[in-house]
């Protein structure tokens, strides 16, 4: 069994998470606020996800998603992710995140400034454009597991190294 790990339990991560168990895996997602703090998030996605701090998230994943804002300062698991692939579902806004030189220069991405932070992981861009509607189902009746797993995967997808 597959486990994917998500570090970010907002609007992205919960999506994933809900979409991630809905095709058939299992998922271990972090906030930084703590697991204790995710005991609602894990009794609605049920018995395959577990909340827990973010190195053990990523230790205990295959690969693993960061569903939050790129920040400078941000204290990432880099041990945990030696080796691992990340994608990043960061997007850059400047209104939000504030403006990041490197980037409105041109001279690098958010992903490439995320992979510095992570420089023994494999970062890759995917899953940008991931929206939560309480009225959208993650998959509808009558969507095979098959189908749900291709619309995933067509999803546009930038690598970094």
């Amino acid at each position: 069994m597959t486990t994917i790990g998500i570090l970010g339990a907002g609007q992205a991560g919960s999506t994933l998470a809900r979409a991630a168990i809905a095709a058939g895996y299992d998922v271990v997602i972090a906030n930084s606020r703590g697991p204790g703090t995710l005991a609602a998030l894990i009794d609605e996605l049920g018995p395959h996800a577990r909340a827990a701090h973010a190195t053990d998230a990523a230790a205990a994943a295959d690969f693993v998603v960061t569903a939050f804002p790129y920040a400078p300062g941000d204290k990432l698991p880099v041990e945990a992710l030696a080796g691992k692939v990340v994608l990043d579902t960061n997007n850059y806004m400047a209104w939000r995140d504030g403006n990041y030189p490197e980037v409105d220069s041109g001279l690098k991405t958010i992903h490439e400034l995320r992979q510095e932070q992570l420089p023994t992981a494999k970062v890759a861009k995917a899953f940008t454009h991931i929206q939560f509607h309480a009225r959208s189902p993650v998959r509808v009746d009558g969507q095979s597991r098959d189908e749900l797993i291709r619309n995933l995967q067509s999803a546009r997808r930038t690598p970094f190294s």
